[in-house]
Formats: C-alpha cells, sequence, structure tokens
C-alpha cells in the first residue's frame, strides 16, 4: 500500500490537473483521521477535555461516519497544557499517524506551536479554545482556522463595555502567566487605553495557581476600580473565590474576561451573578442550540460550552469541505473551507477568511441572580449581540501574510 506521503502528493497532482469531480473522489489514506488534542487532566479539562472529544465524535456520527466510503477516525491526546509535548504529539501524528486534521489545542502557547508544525506539513489544525490572536497573524498559514473566539473579540466585548461604563477608568489585571493571558491582558488594556482609561498594575501568576490570597491583596491595594481577570478554567475560578473570601474594596468589580458556563457552574450563581462575559454562543440560544445541548447532556452530564459547540461546527465544516473538494487534499480543502459559509446552530452566515479568522457575531451575557434562573444551567441572560464585523479585528490590521492590502 502506498505511504500516506506518496498517496497526498498524487491526489494533490490530480487535483490540480482537474480530475477530481463528483465521480473521482480521493482519499489519500484508507481512513480520514481527526485528532483532538485537548486538556484531559489539567486546569482546562471542564472546560475542554472530554467533552471536546464528545464534540467531535458527534459531528463524525451526525455526518455519517463515512467519507467516500471509507472510515473517518478520530484519535485524542492530552497536552498536558506544554507546548512541546502538544508540538511532538502533533508532529507524530502529522508524520505517522495518517492525521489529516487537529481540533480544539485548549492552551494557547500549544496552539502556536502546533500552527508552526501544520504550516510546515501541510495539514490542517482548527482552534477551539484558545485566544491569542497570533494565530491569524504572524503564526496564520493556509492551514489553520481560529474558529470560536479570540483575545480581540473578548476585549472588545467584556472589555470595551465595562471600560466604557461609569467608573470602568481604571484596572488591575491578575494574568495567567503564558501566551494566553498577556495577550488577552495586552488586548484589553488597548481598550481601556482608547476609552480614555488606565492600566494601574498587573499581578502575573503561574497556571494552576490555588493560592490566590497575595494577588488578591495586590489587586486590593492597587486602588484600581476594575480588577480585570486575564485567566480562564479553574484559575479564574480560583481567583474569583479569592477575591469574595479576602474582599475587594467597596469601589472595586471584578471582570472576569474569559468565563464559561462550566466556571458559573463550578462557582454557583450566588457568587457569579453579575458578572458580565462574552461568548460566542449558549446553549439556550435557539432550537438547534438546544438540540446538541440535550444531546450532549447525554453523554456528558454538563451542558456543552462555547467551544464544545465550535468543536462540533468546525468539525462539521470540515468534513463538509473534504466532500465538496473531492478530495482531502490540504490545499484544497482550505480554499473550499474559505468559500463555503458557516450556517448552523453555531452560527448565522459565519465566514473564514484569508487569514483564517472565523469571523460571527458574538454576545455579551450576564450571569443570571438564583431567583432570575428558571431551570439547572439557566445562567445567562442577553445584553447585547456584537455584529462579525465589530468583533473581530479588521483585516486591515492583520500581520497575516495572505492578507492582500
Amino acid at each position: 500500500m502506498q505511504t500516506k506521503f506518496w498517496s497526498r502528493t498524487m491526489a494533490s497532482l490530480a487535483f490540480a490537473a482537474g480530475a477530481t469531480t463528483a465521480s473521482a473522489q480521493t482519499l489519500s489514506g484508507d481512513v480520514l483521521r481527526i485528532g483532538v488534542l485537548t486538556d484531559i487532566s489539567g486546569v482546562y479539562a471542564d472546560v475542554s477535555g472530554k467533552g471536546a472529544i464528545e464534540a467531535v465524535k458527534m459531528a463524525v456520527e451526525d455526518y455519517g461516519g463515512t467519507m467516500f466510503g471509507k472510515p473517518i477516525d478520530v484519535v485524542y491526546a492530552d497536552h498536558l497544557n506544554k507546548p512541546d509535548i502538544g508540538a511532538a504529539k502533533a508532529r507524530e501524528w502529522f508524520d505517522t499517524g495518517d492525521v489529516d486534521m487537529i481540533t480544539d489545542l485548549a492552551n494557547s502557547g500549544v496552539a502556536l506551536a502546533v500552527a508552526g508544525i501544520a504550516k510546515d506539513k501541510k495539514r490542517h489544525i482548527i482552534v477551539n479554545n484558545p485566544s491569542n490572536v497570533g494565530l491569524t497573524n504572524e503564526m496564520c498559514s493556509p492551514y489553520t482556522v481560529h474558529y470560536t473566539y479570540d483575545a480581540y473579540s473578548l476585549a472588545h466585548g467584556t472589555g470595551r463595555t465595562i471600560a466604557e461604563q461609569p467608573g470602568g477608568d481604571t484596572w488591575f489585571f491578575l494574568t495567567v502567566d503564558f501566551a494566553f493571558g498577556i495577550g488577552l491582558e495586552q488586548q484589553v488594556s488597548e481598550v481601556v487605553r482608547a476609552a480614555n482609561g488606565r492600566v494601574v498594575g498587573a499581578a502575573r501568576h503561574p497556571l494552576g495557581t490555588t493560592d490566590f490570597s497575595s494577588f488578591a491583596l495586590q489587586a486590593q491595594t492597587s486602588g484600581a476600580k476594575i480588577i480585570g481577570l486575564a485567566s480562564t478554567g479553574h484559575d479564574t475560578v480560583n481567583a474569583i473565590k479569592a477575591a469574595r473570601e479576602f474582599g475587594l474594596t467597596p469601589n472595586q468589580k471584578l471582570a472576569a474576561l474569559l468565563l464559561w458556563i462550566n466556571d458559573v457552574h463550578a462557582l454557583g450563581l450566588d457568587v457569579a451573578q453579575g458578572l458580565q462575559l462574552t461568548n460566542a454562543w449558549y446553549w439556550d440560544m435557539n432550537d438547534g442550540s438546544r438540540d446538541f445541548a440535550k444531546r450532549y447532556y447525554e453523554r456528558m452530564q454538563s451542558m456543552p460550552n462555547m467551544a464544545h459547540a465550535g468543536d462540533y461546527s468546525s468539525t462539521m465544516h470540515y468534513l463538509k469541505a473534504v466532500e465538496a473538494a473531492g478530495t482531502d487534499d490540504p490545499d484544497a480543502v482550505s480554499a473550499k473551507m474559505r468559500e463555503m459559509p458557516v450556517n448552523d446552530f453555531f452560527a448565522t452566515n459565519g465566514a473564514i477568511r484569508e487569514d483564517g479568522r472565523m469571523v460571527h457575531d458574538m454576545y455579551l451575557w450576564e450571569v443570571k441572580s438564583p431567583e432570575e434562573s428558571a431551570k439547572p444551567w439557566d445562567y445567562f441572560k442577553l445584553i447585547k449581540t456584537i455584529p462579525a464585523a465589530q468583533a473581530f479585528a479588521p483585516l486591515s490590521d492583520s500581520k497575516c501574510y495572505l492578507v492582500k492590502k
């Protein structure tokens, strides 16, 4: 049997020659394989992890489980939130594991490392959990798609809304000390300054911090009116608990810059009520989202978050692009992914730009009070819709080499 390399070469030549048609559909091997590279055991396990794997499996099952008569396979691995481990696994999957596309990639440092490998190997990655905007700027390629959200959309959702409110003019950040947190802090700082506000300082903490007492004290003594939490998952939950326990001053408010429904569930409405957050999706938005959430809940016994929905939606979009291209040739599939709109329970009229950014509406939510919640997992109320054109950075600001200016 031919190796994957030579099969891919022949598939590419056939496509270039115009031989790939609906009647001559080809895969480069005996299987179309998707790899879910995620955090299964660490601080992001609740917001990604096994839920991400299950969402991808659901998409494959709903698609039908085969492509051109050959099976679609899902493999997965834990990157342990370490870029070197994530990069090594991605290289192994691409070189010897016959993996065509890697998805989820919870952790921005891991995603940035894997993006470089995807570009070198000419294989697809779809980023759903990380936020770092470098994925569609300096680290962009035809093979990287940033799908669910990014730091710009968070900063121009939650950050801008709070910065423009009375009392939102001075900020201090509690930031997780790696690419995700630093990038988010930078994006929100730009928004605060643009609103004529001031950033008075920041305290950076390691990933997986459990004792936030000293960081909460620094925030308290900073005098800032807004304490921005540039973290997510267990880090954000622990920071909020510490802030409540050790007490901010009466003039200080928390701004959770990336808060998930899983975090609200862990905190409880008594603690989380009133927090504002920007998310791309919520399970109770429409009939389609409720149907997906019901089926997901039956498998996971928890409601899906926006990244889980993005994992499903982007996997389905990739599979439809392979079908439309008539081949798994990466360049042909890239072209189809950018050509085809995204219209499903996750997004309406979503579009993948040349820089790899999937643009769609984002939403500003507020966490309900216990009295407002009418049923299990009824946690968010909509404050405003942020149109796609405003939610993501304009192409005119892009540093991606693929963008023609």
